[in-house]
């Protein structure tokens, strides 16, 4: 089943996994106001950037379903000039969206009077590999030192701390923001799942998130963060 998982995470956000097997002709079957939707897909994408984009837009609408019901009526999910998703046609109750795609995963949050983000990517080595040009000092000296006595670990503690500065990211919604600088990550005793402390940033001030995380599928990892609107 292509949808792997839908999960409340409060009263107004869900977070949903969907495992992408389909191609894009069964996809544009299951979405919602397909004719608007092909005035809208990337002409330059191709056929593996095609089903990635489809599937997110059948994921948002299955969890606006789930969260909203028969409300979703006439909601479509855009992007604006900078390609960040977001809902059309929510002015009386707005939402949030946050889309991820990575190999044949594809993860979303919507939520409902709040922020959130969520990321999703395939464990490699480029993280490690260019983890000097995320991280501050030391965040790097901490990624170091959890990864020395577990070497075997050092991919996936990478990609995990990459995918926590990129929820954190999309939480900000803000362009042009410094990784390492800006968006902060504290030591954690890295574990199958947990929790991150993460600091933003922005404008002078600081401000403190909790960025949970968990493997969704071998060689995966999600990191995602929901909390109410500053």
């Amino acid at each position: 089943m292509p949808l792997h998982s839908l999960q409340h995470l409060s009263s107004t956000a869900v977070l949903g996994l969907w495992q992408l097997t389909e191609p894009p002709a069964e996809l544009w079957a299951q979405l919602p106001q397909a004719t608007t939707y092909q005035t809208l897909m990337p002409t330059t994408a191709d056929a593996v950037r095609q089903a990635q984009w489809l599937a997110g837009r059948v994921l948002a609408h299955a969890l606006l379903w789930k969260l909203v019901g028969a409300a979703q009526d006439g909601l479509v999910v855009q992007n604006d000039a900078t390609g960040r998703p977001w809902l059309s046609g929510v002015e009386a109750q707005p939402l949030t969206l946050s889309l991820s795609h990575s190999g044949e995963w594809v993860a979303a949050v919507v939520a409902q009077g709040s922020r959130a983000g969520v990321d999703v990517e395939v464990i490699r080595d480029k993280a490690q590999r260019l983890a000097s040009k995320f991280l501050s000092a030391a965040e790097y000296d901490d990624a170091r030192a959890a990864t020395q006595a577990a070497p075997d670990t050092a991919h996936m503690h990478y990609t995990r701390l990459w995918s926590a500065k990129e929820t954190l990211y999309k939480l900000a919604a803000q362009r042009g923001i410094i990784f390492k600088k800006q968006l902060l990550l504290s030591s954690f005793v890295p574990e199958e799942s947990g929790e991150i402390p993460g600091t933003l940033v922005l404008d002078g001030a600081e401000t403190r998130h909790c960025i949970c995380y968990y493997q969704p599928a071998p060689g995966y990892v999600l990191t995602f963060c929901h909390e109410p609107n500053p």
